[in-house]
């Protein structure tokens, strides 16, 4: 026997085989996951780009603190009557705790964690489809790597936001409901998912693609399975600390008017990025291409085809679902590829090779982890300088604050400075509000607009983007206020001092 050989049967001291033989069947997960866990580590700074993660550990702390979730805002001075709904309470709590005790490395590796799930969910689902190994591996790699959608930032889809719990509860829905054994556990899902994100929504339309094909199909007993399934989830939706309004924190978000201002719900194409979604926009070509060829094959499941379609035209139509049709294209476009193989690769065993390149991975996940913790930090449009500056000079004032800062001067304040809006939107803010912050975000200054909010909100304090030049002459120059601090990306501007009442007297004496 070749001394090679007996090495890779006997190992030494047996451990090889013993590993082997635990591994065996599963090294295209070990690969995958080791891998994708690297690329989504080593975008580490990128996850934690999304301008709300300030609020939302904010909100964790208020939470912790008063053993309660609030439903009245403490940080802004522009709330009125208008109650707050916050739909990710869990998720704040969990980022909460985490950021005390890990810092923001322990919010990462749980994103992290999260990504190896959906990964693992898709290769099961790719496999059990019928397509070989080569092909799940090259198609679950390619979608894994597209929809986090990293080049957009900060609108991505694998990062530390509460959307981190619609990406993994989507992908497991779909993966039990195309396996079809496990479907009484929906309904207990559904409890964590409503806690964690308003996104749970999303349970319905995936459910229902699978009820609609059974019906077509006649398959009464999956028919029965999903309706019961659908039926439990309603139920569940109700379980979370604000009962019934849930419905109206939803609301507040869905087809609201200040959807058309914020960048995740507005087209793709408003989102795209170049060069870098260019192997996304090739992917979704390709997946088209092969379905319009291979549009009457039998072999590849209907509802996945039906799922992957919807979210490509809803992704084309608001970009925060282009994320889903990467995930939901992945079982048809294995089966795809498995068709396009060569039949000696399709046939090729590389669970020799996957094992020793998810090794390789595994010793990679720590060091790159070590690299990219040092530049771990929440973005930097507004640092703790700036908040310090605030905090020392600006207590007492009406800060009318850039809608990005706002989740920032949360979190580094805790409402010691009053604010005006952010990132919450309608789940906190009454409709009257935003429509008159809208006439404000515009690079061509509205004097009658920026008047009529400072006098009607009695701004003296205006915390904004310092590279917008014409509010600075707009401010400065023709209303005499004074640039009184400018940080690396944001001026503070303060409004001069109202005239004494003997100034006031003299000069109507005149």
């Amino acid at each position: 026997m070749d001394a090679r050989e007996n090495w890779s049967r006997s190992g030494i001291g047996g451990a090889p085989t013993a590993f082997g033989r635990c591994l065996h069947g599963r090294e295209i997960y070990f690969v995958l996951i080791a891998f994708l866990s690297v690329f989504y580590i080593s975008n580490g700074p990128v996850q934690l780009s999304h301008y709300d993660l300030g609020w939302h550990i904010a909100a964790g702390d208020l939470i912790r603190e008063r053993g309660e979730i609030p439903y009245r805002d403490p940080w802004a001075f522009t709330l009125a009557d208008k109650r707050w709904y916050n739909l990710s309470w869990l998720w704040d709590v969990i980022a909460s705790v985490l950021y005390q005790h890990t810092g923001l490395a322990g919010i990462v590796l749980l994103v992290v964690a999260c990504g190896a799930v959906i990964v693992g969910y898709l290769t099961s689902c790719g496999l059990r489809s019928g397509a070989s190994v080569p092909a799940v591996c090259i198609t679950v790699f390619a979608a894994c790597l597209l929809y986090p959608c990293y080049e957009a930032a900060p609108n991505t889809y694998l990062a530390a936001s509460p959307n981190i719990a619609t990406m993994l509860f989507a992908v497991i829905f779909y993966g039990e409901c195309l396996q079809r054994r496990r479907w009484f556990l929906l309904p207990a899902m559904m409890v964590l998912w409503v806690n964690l994100h308003g996104g749970f929504m999303l349970a319905f339309p995936i459910i229902g693609v699978f009820a609609g094909v059974a019906l077509l199909r006649r398959d009464w007993a999956n028919f029965r399975n999903y309706c019961l399934a659908a039926i439990g989830c309603v139920a569940a939706i109700f379980v979370n600390p604000l009962g019934w309004h849930i419905h109206d924190g939803v609301m507040a978000t869905l087809g609201h008017f200040i959807q058309a201002n914020i960048g995740e719900w507005r087209p793709y194409f408003h989102n795209m990025e170049l060069p870098g979604s260019i192997p996304a926009i090739a992917y979704a070509l390709t997946f088209i291409a092969l379905e319009l060829r291979y549009r009457n094959s039998r072999p590849i499941p209907l509802e996945p085809r039906l799922l992957a379609w919807l979210f490509l035209v809803l992704g084309l139509y608001q970009f925060r679902y282009i994320a889903f049709f990467f995930i939901f294209s992945a079982v048809p476009m294995a089966l795809h590829v498995d068709r396009l193989l060569p039949e000696r690769l399709s046939r090729l065993d590389i669970r020799r090779a996957m094992l020793a390149a998810g090794i390789v991975g595994v010793f990679v996940l720590p060091l790159s982890f070590l690299q990219v913790r040092p530049a771990l930090a929440l973005p930097d449009m507004l640092s703790e300088e700036d908040a310090g500056y605030l905090l020392a000079h600006s207590t007492h004032s009406r800060v009318l604050n850039h809608w990005n800062s706002g989740g920032l001067l949360i979190f580094r304040t805790h409402g010691a400075v009053p604010m005006f809006v952010d990132g919450r939107a309608a789940t906190a803010y009454p409709d009257e509000l935003l429509r008159d912050y809208l006439k404000l975000v515009r690079w061509d200054i509205d004097a009658a607009a920026w008047d009529t909010v400072i006098r009607k909100y009695r701004i003296d304090a205006v915390l904004w983007v310092r590279a917008h030049e014409q509010l600075r002459q707009f401010l400065v120059s023709q209303r005499g206020w004074r640039e009184e601090y400018t940080g690396a990306y944001m001026s503070l501007y303060t409004a001069p001092p109202a005239p004494s009442a003997e100034g006031a007297n003299a000069a109507a004496s005149r």
